[in-house]
């Protein structure tokens, strides 16, 4: 019994084949014929599912999906509950819980979430299985896709959104590969959010104040809390590439191997839960806000990104001779044309738009060039094979699965399009004008009026963010804060 715009929303959404709406005094009657789609597992899988979880001597299973946020949201179960709903799919979950934002508030209207609280089913991909290595309890991990009931993928969940966009370049014969460079900070435990954040004390027993870009010793003061990461990304299966300290005061930049994006977007979610694990383990917070310090720069997560033909394996960014395709240009062009209008995706809150300021190492355009770091496209000099585009405007606040799916939408209908980019510049970009959202209102307004993103990333998916963006942003205006106490308090 539900509104018929709802139910109208659910046939259009699963596809449904028939569908009879019958309003008789506002109750509805549906009756819905469609194939129901097997998600089942088969019999040999499952006894090596029961043979891994006894094995490692498992006591139960966190189920988990990302959110909106990229936050982790999930249930838990004993292993003999996880066990049993794998074989009969019958573990659920609301799907109101992608109308919540970042703090947990629901939005209050939704044209697509009614809170009626329709089910979703958890679907386990089993191949994400991994053993925790944070719990005392055994316990292990495994990421989960979420499909209606009917069948069909959610069209509002980021990790369903992401395999869209993977689906739509397999159907026109192209596989991504991409390779994320995430920043965080290390600070002291803060319990008050109106207190600024402090650096921690490393083993030298002094904490750092100032920029140490690449130090070694910068990062030693920390290398017993470093080992713990690389022993939790071992056990987890993420592959780490590198490990740098940054310009920011204990800021740390670990960059992930390149692959496939639905296992870098993965990885990458997996990564930022583990590193505020190894963390707190050490008695300190490490944060991905994009600018945590005022003052500091702020915290990214590139991502390096091409295009591979499926037929012959070869990158589409490269022609015959070594040279820039044609299709790396209208990849370029495409980023260029639409990445302002997807900013939220790489920007999604209001902290994260204090990044975009000259010489604060963050670029403030779209423009690109060669080997140039402060343009927001940067094109690394490379061999044909490796040819590819450095995306440098996402934030390290960003939804992984949301930031992935977006710049490859934006460089997917670049190609589509045939466009053209401008040409590229050896200059410093923050001598060009500033042609990105600068504020989360505006970058919410421009994905909002994106026909071309909505089409392939999901009209429903596009209104339900841009809802959840508008309640975090409406919340924020609430806030007084120190600044204008301090300026206005008494001077007007």
């Amino acid at each position: 019994h539900l509104s018929i715009r709802r139910q109208r929303q659910m046939c259009i959404r699963d596809r449904i084949k028939s569908c009879s709406l019958l309003n008789n005094n506002k109750t509805i009657t549906i009756i819905l014929y469609k194939n129901q789609i097997s998600m089942g597992i088969d019999k040999s899988s499952l006894k090596e599912l029961k043979q891994w979880l006894e094995s490692n001597k498992i006591t139960e299973v966190e189920c988990i999906f990302p959110d909106m946020a990229g936050s982790t949201k999930g249930k838990i179960l004993p292993v003999n509950r996880f066990i049993k709903s794998v074989e009969d799919q019958s573990l659920k979950i609301a799907d109101s819980v992608f109308g919540q934002t970042v703090s947990g508030k629901w939005i209050d209207e939704s044209q697509i979430i009614d809170y009626v609280e329709e089910d979703e089913l958890m679907i386990p991909d089993l191949s994400t299985l991994k053993k925790l290595p944070w719990n005392k309890e055994p316990t292990a991990q495994v990421i989960c896709d979420l499909h209606y009931i009917s069948g069909a993928p959610s069209a509002v969940a980021p990790r369903q959104v992401l395999k869209k966009i993977i689906q739509l370049l397999k159907d026109n014969d192209l596989r991504a590969v991409v390779a994320p460079e995430l920043e965080f900070y290390l600070c002291e435990k803060n319990l008050d959010p109106n207190i600024p954040l402090q650096t921690p004390v490393g083993k030298s027993g002094r904490r750092a104040n100032g920029s140490d870009v690449f130090g070694i010793d910068s990062v030693n003061e920390f290398d017993v809390f470093l080992d713990d990461i690389y022993d939790y990304c071992e056990t987890l299966d993420i592959g780490v590439d590198t490990l740098v300290h940054e310009s920011g005061p204990s800021q740390i930049e670990i960059n992930l191997n390149h692959g496939d994006p639905l296992k870098l977007a993965d990885q990458t979610f997996m990564f930022k839960r583990a590193v505020r694990q190894v963390a707190l383990k050490h008695g300190i917070h490490a944060t991905f806000m994009a600018k945590p310090h005022q003052g500091q720069p702020g915290s990214s997560m590139h991502i390096h990104q091409n295009l591979v033909s499926i037929k012959n394996g070869n990158n589409i960014f490269s022609d015959a001779n070594g040279k820039e395709s044609e299709k790396f240009y209208n990849y370029i062009g495409g980023l260029q044309t639409y990445l302002p209008d997807a900013m939220v995706f790489f920007a999604p809150y209001v902290n994260s738009y204090r990044r975009f300021v000259i010489d604060a190492s963050a670029p403030i355009n779209t423009h690109w060039g060669f080997e140039n770091r402060t343009v927001g496209l940067r094109v690394p000099l490379s061999s044909p094979e490796s040819k590819r585009v450095e995306n440098r405007i996402p934030g390290a606040d960003t939804n992984p699965y949301l930031a992935i799916a977006a710049s490859l939408a934006c460089g997917y209908l670049g190609i589509q399009e045939n466009l053209e980019p401008e040409k590229p510049i050896a200059s410093s970009g923050f001598e060009r004008r500033h042609n990105i959202p600068k504020y989360l209102p505006d970058a919410i307004k421009r994905i909002k009026v994106s026909d071309n993103l909505a089409e392939i990333m999901g009209k429903d998916f596009i209104t339900l963010y841009a809802e959840v963006k508008q309640t975090e942003h409406d919340a924020y205006q609430n806030v007084i804060s120190a600044w204008e106490r301090d300026h206005l308090l008494l001077n007007v």
